[in-house]
């Protein structure tokens, strides 16, 4: 009975090489500018951490993080779109805030299109404040689009 409840829940794990293309099918299907296979391989490569969501052998979602000093910077966060609004968002999001925690860093900054309401909800709820815009960040169909800059500090404390 365990078992079977346990196969219901999509688990985390380190990001693999062998990865990277049903990544990017994801990435693809959710974004008008994906990330390429190249910039996935190029981020472990450099050691960020890197995280998949998985489910009976089927990718459902993924993060990077990465790490430098006493700050963290979320690069990218992304659930499969038939599965949002279940929450897995938050646990990847939960996922890299302990890891970020544990290696000493003091806050966790990201960017985040502005047109990205559910992002901003997700990130709003994990205690992320604004820091800034950064104008001109992202491109876009009709030229570019500002990005917001948000700061979640002290990860000792909950959020």
């Amino acid at each position: 009975m365990i078992a079977a409840v346990k196969d219901l829940v999509p688990t985390i794990r380190e990001m693999r090489y062998r990865d990277v293309q049903d990544i990017v099918a994801i990435e693809v299907s959710t974004y008008s500018f994906p990330w390429t296979e190249t910039i996935f391989r190029d981020c472990l490569l450099a050691g960020y951490i890197s995280v998949v969501l998985e489910h009976a052998g089927q990718m459902q979602g993924y993060a990077i993080m990465s790490l430098a000093a006493a700050e963290a910077h979320l690069l990218n966060l992304c659930v499969a779109e038939r599965l949002r609004r279940r929450g897995y968002g938050r646990r990847l999001l939960q996922h890299l805030l302990a890891q970020a925690q544990s290696a000493g860093a003091q806050r966790v900054q990201l960017e985040v299109r502005p047109t990205n309401h559910a992002a901003l909800e997700l990130y709003r709820k994990a205690g992320f404040v604004e820091l800034g815009i950064r104008r001109n960040y992202y491109r876009s169909l009709t030229n570019r689009e500002d990005a917001m800059m948000l700061v979640r500090r002290g990860l000792g404390q909950s959020g």
